[in-house]
């Protein structure tokens, strides 16, 4: 469906930036457990793309406020899942839009957008309605391998040999 270069890049975080798993005391959820690179990957993206975060977990929403708001500097919506075509329609022009998404309703997003990505692990209607599917799975990698996916395919490719031009301030976790 895309024919143009995207203006958005929204990600679903559970299962996409997460391993999808949710750790649990007699408390409540406690944790989630987020993937390695994927900040540095969409470092690499956020000068070419807007770059946004939706999830439907409204009982994890203070975990993953923590890492994607607060560690990571980037926004974060609670959406419902079979509500996100509206409020992507409310924002942009669904041709305009990536979405990454792995769960049994992402598919619904996904047949809307302009580019689907699903991680390898993401629910078989999700894979179905990608444009591409990642070989990593969510919470390892898969967002930061689907960052050098969107690069090649829209803007430049990332160069292995170079060092990040100075002017992206990458994810700034591992500095010293």
């Amino acid at each position: 469906m895309l024919i143009k270069k995207p203006k958005c890049f929204i990600l679903d975080v559970d299962g996409v930036m997460t391993t999808g798993h949710f750790l649990y005391t007699s408390e409540g959820k406690v944790m989630k457990i987020f993937g390695p690179d994927d900040n540095d990957g969409l470092s690499l993206l956020k000068n070419d793309l807007e770059i946004r975060f939706v999830t439907g977990d409204k009982k994890g929403f203070a975990i993953s406020h923590k890492r994607i708001v607060e560690d990571m500097k980037f926004p974060l919506e609670l959406v419902s899942t079979i509500r996100r075509v509206d409020w992507i329609k409310e924002r942009y022009s669904l041709e305009d839009v990536i979405y990454m998404g792995d769960g049994i309703f992402d598919h619904y997003v996904m047949r809307e957008v302009g580019y689907a990505i699903s991680p390898a692990n993401g629910d078989k209607l999700a894979k179905e309605h990608a444009d591409f599917v990642t070989e990593r799975s969510g919470g390892d990698r898969a967002v930061a391998e689907a960052c050098l996916h969107i690069m090649e395919k829209f803007f430049t490719p990332f160069n292995p040999q170079a060092l990040p031009d100075s002017q992206i301030k990458l994810s700034g976790e591992w500095t010293v």
